[in-house]
């Protein structure tokens, strides 16, 4: 396996693939990579990060103490590593791609990641490859192109292993779902299948007397309890007082009081439309005019009804003719009322002390609304009144699919972003999601986002250190405010939540990591299987997969019981569409007219067939141990 890559996700997966998968691995990384090392790991640039930093050392120093998929420690050496600044066509040879079972291009420059996939298929037409593209649009066209060039070097390839050989993914698309739901109340993740949304909901500790409803399936028991609710913010390496994936029937009747996932509902979706929410062009009539203003046009139509009214009383005119009347002399466009009564003229008078009251409304009533439509294209500032919103820290790849994602749910959004010119800057605009551009460590910024009101808060700047420091200056601010954090580093995120806890018991707080949530599924594409999605588990990861029974010595020929592994895998549905007729991709929603072919009750006692498709759930290593008993759709090249 060759891995392509020039961040923390390159690392993950390389740990990913070597640790589990028991795979042989070479990284390609940038020439410059020990710096890159260096700039990875949390740097104390504050008082409050230097004591989280004090935290994380007593915690390494814990006799027994270990980290599963750190990736920057002696765990990474093992790894043959070869240094390039890129992925040039003498690069991959070097690294072995012409000899290699499939390639992984992770570079963050989407233009990178295509001149490289281009050149290895030139290289090495039956690779398989796996491209990390943020373009979803350009991600679709570059599967269709490599996936021609490997029809046309083996006209007779199999269907099964044409799919497999080329694999878009996005770390932003797998994690933003994940991030977007710790922002919302009543946590819970989604993972698409055949046109069918899986909704995996957190359960709260049930109270002494209640019993919490099962759903379709219990995923995982977590560390949460009726008498600790916060609970341990597990990892692979918490052992017993981390969550529990995948349990069986028994042990989730006997763990009473614990908290939960389950998967809670199963809904269709239609297809991909527009949402009408996500585009909203020009400013709404109710921004156009200040309150002021609106308030003195009220007055003055209040004036002349008055007016109108007041003529009809005091003079023979009716009250159409009145209100024209009124009109005339409110524009000052009638004759003088010279030889007419005193009512009349009076009337007259007031009418015109009107008019010229209402001409300087009129003028700002224009240059209000010339202003208002000037700035429709400038980023929005955060109205006053505002309260119950989200604050969301950085606008990187991360930050503007998960800004995407808490729009299409309706939740009210402010955005902090440093740079003027990052890429999810002309989203918000077009969203009208107000902005703040400063830096967040900076005394104010956050203050300018209405922290004191919001919500909840997302840190998913690309540095732990930024975020932490967010993070505990929003909780001075406001004490009971919940916390999302993006930290990449799991002995750092557990020292995090601890002294977090420790210091806000009544405040929740969440650490999720991008390359821990996108790692299973580049690894799984990379072994030749479909991922469907990742939900995380606290700090733990349970995946779900399309397989094929044919061959799994642990599926094929046994029963949905009998292949039900407890912390392992679990099956969760079958398709039932015959081998010909099955869509490649169950990730992607039914055209219109198609129909369902994931069946999800499925009997205990059916018998698991070699042409069964099936979803699974399951942990890293379930996963890893089936890829690992089952041989790849296409033999490794010698």
């Amino acid at each position: 396996m060759v891995v392509c890559g020039d961040d923390g996700l390159a690392h993950r997966l390389a740990a990913e693939l070597r640790d589990v998968y028991r795979q042989q691995v070479v990284l390609v990384v940038p020439g410059d990579q020990d710096e890159e090392r260096l700039a990875r790991q949390p740097a104390p640039r504050s008082r409050a990060v230097s004591l989280m930093g004090r935290f994380g050392a007593a915690l390494r120093t814990r006799p027994g103490s270990s980290v599963p998929g750190d990736t920057h420690g002696t765990a990474l050496q093992s790894s043959e590593e070869v240094a390039a600044s890129a992925p040039s066509d003498e690069v991959l040879l070097r690294a072995g791609t012409d000899r290699a079972a499939a390639l992984a291009l992770l570079y963050e420059d989407d233009e990178t990641n295509l001149r490289a996939a281009l050149a290895a298929r030139k290289l090495s037409p039956g690779l398989r490859l796996v491209v990390r593209m943020y373009n979803r649009k350009l991600g679709l066209y570059l599967e269709e192109l490599l996936d021609q060039a490997v029809l046309m070097a083996e006209p007779g390839i199999d269907r099964a292993a044409l799919e497999a050989s080329t694999t878009v993914l996005s770390d932003a698309d797998t994690a933003a779902p994940a991030l977007a739901a710790t922002a919302t109340t009543g946590t819970s993740k989604v993972v698409q299948a055949d046109g069918l949304l899986l909704r995996a909901a957190e359960r709260t500790p049930p109270e002494p007397g209640e019993v919490s409803e099962p759903g379709l399936c219990t995923l995982a028991l977590l560390s949460s309890t009726t008498t600790d609710p916060a609970g341990a913010e597990g990892s692979d390496s918490s052992g017993p007082s981390g969550p529990e994936l995948l349990p069986d029937d028994r042990t989730v009747q006997s763990a009473t009081g614990r908290g939960s996932i389950v998967l809670e509902t199963v809904r269709h979706i239609g297809p991909t439309l527009p949402s009408r929410r996500l585009a909203r062009r020009g400013a709404p009539l109710s921004e156009m005019f200040s309150a002021r203003l609106c308030w003195a046009l009220a007055g003055i139509v209040a004036c002349v009804l008055a007016l109108s009214v007041t003529t009809t009383l005091l003079t023979d005119a009716d009250p159409v003719h009145a209100a024209y009347l009124t009109l005339l002399d409110l524009f000052s466009i009638n004759d003088p009322a010279v030889d007419e009564s005193t009512t009349r003229q009076v009337l007259q008078l007031l009418s015109g002390l009107v008019g010229l009251a209402l001409l300087p409304l009129l003028v700002a009533g224009a240059l209000e609304a010339l202003g208002t439509f000037r700035a429709a294209g400038a980023l929005r500032r955060p109205p006053r009144g505002l309260s119950g919103h989200v604050v969301l820290l950085g606008l990187g790849k991360i930050g503007t699919r998960v800004l995407a994602r808490l729009r299409e749910l309706d939740i009210p959004v402010v955005c902090v972003e440093e740079d003027p010119d990052a890429r999810g800057i002309p989203l918000a605009r077009s969203l009208g999601v107000p902005v703040v551009l400063g830096d967040v460590t900076d005394e104010g910024v956050l203050e300018a986002a209405k922290i004191y009101r919001a919500h909840a808060l997302l840190a998913l700047t690309s540095s732990d250190t930024t975020n932490l420091e967010a993070t505990l200056y929003a909780r001075t601010v406001k004490d009971d405010l919940k916390v999302a954090l993006r930290l990449y580093d799991d002995e750092f995120a557990t020292a995090v939540y601890r002294t977090l806890r420790t210091a806000h018991p009544d405040a929740l707080t969440r650490s999720r990591s991008v390359t821990h949530l996108a790692a299973p599924a580049f690894a799984g594409a990379m072994m030749g299987r479909q991922i469907l999605g990742a939900i995380p588990v606290e700090r733990r990861v349970l995946v779900f997969a399309a397989l094929l029974v044919a061959r799994h010595p642990h599926l094929e020929g046994r029963t949905v019981a009998e292949a039900f592994r407890p912390g392992t895998w679990r099956v969760l549905a079958l398709d039932t569409a015959e081998p010909t007729a099955r869509r490649p991709d169950l990730a992607n929603p039914h055209s219109v007219g198609e129909h369902h072919q994931l069946l999800w009750d499925l009997h205990p006692g059916y018998v698991l067939r070699p042409q069964d498709r099936v979803v699974i759930a399951a942990t890293r290593q379930g996963l890893a141990e089936l890829l690992r008993t089952a041989p790849s759709h296409r033999p490794t090249q010698q």
